[in-house]
């Protein structure tokens, strides 16, 4: 049990600075000149749910792969949520497959903030051991 806490809790850390690195791109506008409409405000209806959700998918992290490492795991990990947005959450609300509605380069951001989100997550689960 405490294990699940550990992944749950260092998830929505991660879940936190994805969402965080989101939001400064669109207010940077980098994803803008990338041609991508992914602008988010950073309001607690955007961020609520995202910090849950990546809490969830951190339990991934019990699964018995690369236990010495961490960081390769949490790259691992993070494609799955991104395969999820990418082929069933997009195409579900309308943006297309792999989320090309809101511009071609959409599938390498997301990877790329998953990958936050993966990383800051193991790195969170490595530092509560």
């Amino acid at each position: 049990m405490n294990r699940l806490f550990v992944y749950f809790t260092a998830g929505c850390i991660g879940a936190g600075a994805n969402s965080l690195v989101i939001w400064f791109f669109g207010d940077l506008g980098i994803t803008e000149t990338a041609g991508v409409a992914i602008s988010p405000a950073l309001t607690p209806d955007w961020l609520y749910p995202r910090i849950v959700w990546g809490g969830i998918w951190a339990l991934l992290f019990i699964l018995p792969l690369f236990k010495s490492k961490i960081l390769l795991k949490g790259s691992l990990l993070s494609l799955i949520p991104s395969i999820i947005q990418l082929l069933i959450v997009f195409p579900e609300v309308g943006k297309g497959m792999a989320g090309l509605a809101l511009g071609t380069l959409t599938p390498v951001f997301v990877v790329f903030f998953n990958w936050i989100w993966g990383i800051v997550a193991a790195a969170s689960i490595r530092l509560a051991r």
